[in-house]
């Protein structure tokens, strides 16, 4: 595995997030990496086959956030137990995928966390659009995280 390795403004950000006891670093784990990113292609695989908006939002959150823990662990993080996991997973996304096209899906990233949350604990539903998104996001993402880790 040929990981890109971080820009100087990336690693910046990634050591924020150490210090602020969001992530820690742990050795780099190739096969959890190739695992992540293989069950984020699966997830992303069986979107057309799903009918109802809200899962397949959820299986693409899922996806991204697969591929937010393939990152992590070909980089040597894991996000620290405790609440604000998937928040902390996030801000490494947005660390690490700073530029177009893919900081866009980044940042959408959270905006599906936060709207998740809010189906998941206001059962407020989820617009075919959204999920249309959320697709695109985890799509985007999968992508790029191939790119960055050779993968």
């Amino acid at each position: 595995m040929a990981v890109t390795p971080l820009a100087g403004a990336q690693q910046g950000a990634v050591d924020a997030l150490v210090s602020g006891r969001r992530l820690e670093q742990v050795p780099v784990d190739e096969r959890r990496c190739a695992a992540f990113l293989r069950q984020a292609e699966t997830a992303l695989s069986d979107l057309p086959n799903v009918t109802h908006a809200q899962n397949r939002y959820n299986l693409a959150y899922d996806a991204a956030h697969d591929v937010g823990e393939a990152l992590l662990a070909a980089y040597g993080y894991r996000t620290r137990n405790g609440p604000g996991q998937h928040d902390a997973l996030g801000r490494f996304l947005a660390a690490v995928f700073d530029s177009p096209p893919e900081n866009a899906a980044a940042q959408h990233y959270d905006r599906m966390r936060r709207e998740r949350n809010r189906q998941r604990y206001d059962a407020r539903p989820i617009p075919t659009a959204a999920a249309a998104a959320a697709a695109q996001a985890a799509t985007t993402l999968l992508r790029a995280g191939r790119a960055r880790t050779g993968g």
